[in-house]
């Protein structure tokens, strides 16, 4: 009987423990291939966590011809011909993005198509001329009702950084600040480094976007850190970073995007002040599962 009551205690139980560690995450992103940032993290969250894991990218990535001469003869097509590249790359690095989407295990994709004109620094550019900001600010907080994600990874937006990067962290903070508290997910900026740089991009380093207070992190709070060193194997052979190089990978036009593999070992992951109540408590928890050694077994020989 003693043992009868248990069971039932323990089947009771389970529905309501996998409801409690479900986790639903979006990217924000400005181009395909900048999921790269969080993708050893996305990749556990997806695999291990067995979380579900959406991307919203803002542009059409049609900007991203200069360097894809070594994609010409897989494609066929003059790649580095802007005219040529207005036409194609939109849909060939949508194909590029769902494929490494697959390898990390993207669930659903919310393209924008908004206009990926050039490299340039200036945020206010991108959003008063640029993009239509308010469009892509409501597209973001309708994603976000719909989804009613518990986190949003964006690119931690900082100064002398590509201000397309800026302008979709900025207009992903305005739309989790939109909501209400019940719906409101956990923004999270994200920076990688290498561990071994003497300059690991501390606080000191970071507070805010100047001119933008919503991007203000919090400064009594170290980031967050996702290790894509850590094994993924008993013998430690195997770890997240093999997974980032098969994403950066899957991106072929993107030819100087291929100089970033086997770099920055670590994610980290900066809490905004503009988060809503119990976001801290919500983060630590997510990096406490994160932090949770998982091996894929033993297979094969250990040479």
């Amino acid at each position: 009987m003693v043992l009868g009551v248990a069971l039932c205690l323990v089947a009771a139980a389970a529905p309501l423990r996998a409801q409690e560690e479900s986790l639903d995450v979006l990217l924000v992103t400005a181009h395909p291939d900048d999921e790269a940032m969080f993708g050893a993290a996305v990749y556990k969250i997806t695999h291990t966590l067995k979380g579900n894991v959406d991307l919203a990218l803002i542009t059409d990535g049609s900007g991203g011809f200069r360097y894809a001469q070594l994609a010409e003869s897989i494609y066929g097509l003059d790649l580095t011909d802007e005219e040529t590249a207005r036409q194609y790359l939109p849909a060939i690095r949508k194909r590029e993005l769902m494929a490494g989407g697959a390898i990390i295990g993207l669930r659903n994709y919310f393209f924008m198509d908004e206009f990926d004109h050039a490299y340039t620094e200036n945020v206010d550019t991108v959003l008063n001329h640029v993009w239509d900001a308010a469009a892509v600010r409501e597209r973001l907080r309708q994603i976000m009702t719909r989804g009613n994600y518990d986190f949003v990874f964006v690119h931690l937006p900082v100064k002398n950084f590509h201000a397309h990067h800026v302008a979709a962290s900025l207009l992903a903070l305005e739309a989790a600040s939109a909501l209400p508290d019940s719906l409101r997910p956990v923004v999270l900026g994200c920076f990688i480094a290498d561990s071994t740089d003497p300059d690991f991009f501390s606080l000191s380093d970071h507070s805010e976007l100047p001119g933008y207070p919503i991007t203000r992190v919090r400064s009594d709070v170290s980031p967050f850190i996702f290790d894509r060193t850590e094994a993924l194997s008993e013998d430690g052979r195997l770890n997240y970073q093999i997974v980032v190089n098969w994403l950066i990978a899957e991106h072929r036009t993107q030819g100087t995007m291929q100089l970033l593999i086997n770099r920055g070992d670590r994610e980290r992951f900066w809490i905004f002040e503009a988060n809503g109540p119990g976001s801290l408590s919500k983060t630590e928890d997510l990096f406490e599962r994160l932090a949770a050694p998982v091996f894929t077994g033993d297979h094969g020989d250990q040479q």
